[in-house]
């Protein structure tokens, strides 16, 4: 455990000491902002909540996360530092879940800077904050799962461009996997379990449960298994490049 706090440490720190983590909330706050106050209609609506503000979620992340990712692994072997990394006594396993700690930490202090809107919903009304906090719980560790993802792709190159663009792409079909459109194609002549099945690897599905203030068990371990499995797959991949 003090192994993955000592890479924790030196991640998170290495995030403040660069533009990257400020232009980042920066952008994070101006982007929900813009989609909750305007795109999401918010005063038209005349309810007090944040519904707009959390519908927007997975659309941000699909850029915003990658974004962070895809430096994780992708930098150190193009600096040739992932050497020196691993000549410190932890595992494979621990350097990739400090890492990613670190990303999903720093991804959840964007989150928290966005309580002012929270603050400007109770002033306006008298929003359910139940489900607020529901959705914020939701909304991180959807966010984990983003960054798993772009973690182990990170892994697989040297090239941040790369890892950025595959990991959109690769988050891209575990959202549309719930769009609307896409369950209709598949309903006019698939049959239902197979729709079921599609949908239930959706980002889309599992959120908008609890974006509506039920945290079911099933959507928290969809997300918490896709993050071990992709953690588990980046920990693999480390260790078969680790030399090259």
């Amino acid at each position: 455990m003090s192994n993955i706090w000592t890479i924790f440490k030196r991640e998170l720190r290495g995030y403040f000491v660069t533009p990257l983590a400020y232009v980042f909330i920066v952008i994070f706050l101006f982007l929900t902002g813009i989609f909750t106050f305007y795109m999401g209609s918010f005063f038209q609506r005349g309810q007090a909540d944040l519904q707009s503000f959390f519908s927007f979620h997975p659309w941000l992340y699909l850029f915003l996360i990658p974004a962070i990712s895809m430096r994780l692994w992708a930098e150190e072997r193009k600096q040739g530092t992932i050497e020196l990394l691993l000549t410190l006594p932890v595992s494979m396993t621990q350097a990739v879940i400090g890492k990613f700690l670190s990303a999903w930490i720093f991804t959840g202090i964007a989150l928290v800077l966005t309580f002012p809107m929270w603050i400007t919903v109770n002033y306006l009304g008298n929003p359910d904050n139940g489900v607020i906090v529901a959705s914020y719980i939701g909304s991180f560790i959807m966010a984990g799962a983003y960054l798993a993802i772009g973690t182990c792709i990170s892994a697989m190159t040297k090239n941040q461009v790369i890892a950025f663009v595959i990991t959109v792409v690769t988050c891209l079909l575990f959202v549309l996997a719930g769009f609307p459109v896409v369950l209709n194609f598949f309903q006019g002549w698939a049959p239902e379990y197979l729709v079921d099945a599609i949908s239930s690897f959706s980002f889309l599905t599992h959120f908008s449960s609890i974006t509506k203030g039920v945290i079911d068990v099933r959507d928290i371990i969809y997300f918490v298994s896709l993050i071990g499995c992709w953690l588990f797959a980046s920990a693999i991949i480390v260790d078969m490049k680790k030399g090259q």
